[in-house]
């Protein structure tokens, strides 16, 4: 082959697990409305940072310290974790893979989060909790962009690996795992029902 590819940027998309998952989403929708109810400081922060949604990332980043639900989750999303970190061939040099900060997000109508990466952490992800039909979806940039220069536009028809973006749709029920490096960012909710998920940051230590 005269051309190869190098340098890829992977993504990571799984069931959390293979059954009970509309028992468990239904426990984490009913406690990310209890946490939205008790959280004032995280809705103050929200009303100023992320408007018209809620999210705990400010307030409470850390629901895996208290909660068993998410305690629970912790577990479940470690697992992907490190199945993805051993795609990436990472040396991990006999330190552990650590969940350091879990969040709930929620997204009514018009709610969005703008293009952002995850500094101070190697993993990130999100786990889709309600996915109304026709929501958002989760948008990644090529993090090449910004050295294109004088490079031309890409035909409309490109094939997947030579788009500039690409948009993994929202799946209750599903993981996507990232490096926290990649830049990425979910459009406005155009449907009448919230859009809900947690996000989280794995670290080595």
């Amino acid at each position: 082959m005269p051309i190869r590819a190098w340098y890829p940027t992977f993504i990571y998309c799984e069931p959390l697990q293979k059954s009970g998952l509309a028992r468990l989403n239904a426990e984490l929708i009913d406690e990310c409305h209890r946490l939205r109810e008790f959280d004032t400081a995280g809705r103050k922060w929200s009303a100023k940072n992320y408007p018209d949604g809620y999210t705990s990332y400010a307030s409470m980043n850390e629901l895996h310290r208290f909660s068993s639900t998410f305690a629970d989750l912790e577990k479940k999303l470690t697992r992907h974790v490190r199945a993805f970190s051993r795609t990436l061939d990472m040396d991990l040099r006999g330190r552990t893979i650590r969940l350091s900060d879990i969040w709930v997000n929620i997204m009514p109508p018009t709610a969005a989060h703008s293009l952002h990466l995850h500094p101070l952490s190697f993993i990130s992800g999100t786990y889709y909790v309600a996915t109304p039909k026709g929501c958002s979806g989760l948008k990644f940039e090529d993090p090449r962009l910004s050295k294109f220069m004088a490079a031309p536009p890409k035909l409309p028809g490109a094939r997947r690996e030579n788009q500039i973006h690409v948009t993994y749709p929202a799946e209750a029920g599903n993981v996507i795992l990232f490096e926290s490096w990649l830049r990425h960012e979910v459009a406005a909710n155009r449907v009448d029902e919230e859009r809900i998920s947690v996000s989280f940051n794995f670290n080595w230590a």
